[in-house]
């Protein structure tokens, strides 16, 4: 497994900056957020794209891609619109970004785009078939871009648990996506021992987030301050087969970047085995 660590927890440095604090530090993946601070995918130049494509070389970081950005899409409404939300042209819209995001990736020399459904604000008798419809077109429109699709469950939104991860796939069926593990969201929606799901649902993944989270609460927190079992969970996922990257997400913590950077890599390896 490759540790990684995502660039939303690094809003408070230039792009750059960010990529090489992360190789001065052993990282040897990035799960890079398109977002108006990074490398914005609406209004970035071939060249700044380039540009960051020979540094991730350089540095020898694998990056993947995340479409998780709040307020890239509207200024006023955190994630929207999503692929839940009402109207042709709000998925339409979704379905745009995904699309620049795979191109994007495709350009930096990723594989892989992880995508969530999103909130369900006017639920309906037609719900779970938005969601499944929703699905099923963003990652088509990642895969037409050469890259692998993966959905991450997440918490609260119309797609949040494993139970409805294996259900939308199964509705898709070949057309289904891989999975982006949030670890720490199975300790918010699973009741099973999380090792165990880890080593369960390993060979699905396409990447893998990682951070400390309490039992029950959907709160991306730094190690230390909640209640994931980092060896018991990465000895999960290795002995299921999983040997790409594993990206610590802590989103609010930008402040404290440095630190973190520094602690999640020690907590990574002495979880190691």
């Amino acid at each position: 497994m490759k540790l990684g660590y995502n660039t939303n927890g690094l809003q408070n440095h230039r792009l750059e900056d960010a990529l090489r604090l992360l190789a001065d530090h052993g990282y040897e993946a990035v799960a890079l957020t398109l977002d108006v601070v990074h490398l914005d995918p609406f209004h970035a130049s071939a060249a700044e794209v380039a540009s960051v494509a020979r540094l991730l070389d350089a540095l020898g970081l694998e990056v993947v891609i995340e479409t998780g950005a709040r307020f890239l899409l509207d200024p006023r409404q955190k994630h929207e619109p999503t692929l839940m939300t009402r109207g042709a042209e709000a998925v339409a819209k979704r379905l745009g970004f995904l699309d620049r995001a795979a191109a994007v990736g495709a350009d930096l020399g990723a594989s892989v785009v992880s995508f969530w459904a999103g909130v369900d604000r006017d639920p309906g008798d037609d719900s779970w078939q938005r969601a499944v419809d929703g699905v099923g077109a963003a990652a088509a429109t990642i895969r037409s871009r050469g890259l692998v699709a993966a959905l991450e469950p997440e918490p609260g939104m119309a797609v949040g648990s494993m139970a409805e991860f294996d259900r939308v796939c199964a509705d898709l069926g070949v057309d289904a996506p891989a999975l982006a593990l949030d670890v720490g969201h199975l300790y918010v929606t699973e009741s099973e021992p999380v090792p165990g799901l880890c080593r369960r649902y390993a060979a699905r993944c396409a990447q893998v987030h990682l951070e400390d989270m309490r039992r029950g609460v959907h709160d991306h927190l730094p190690p230390g301050e909640g209640d994931v079992d980092f060896a018991g969970v990465l000895a999960g996922l290795a002995a299921g087969g999983y040997r790409g990257p594993v990206c610590f997400e802590l989103s609010r913590s930008s402040h404290a970047a440095p630190d973190l950077v520094e602690k999640c890599r020690n907590v990574f390896r002495s979880s190691v085995v």
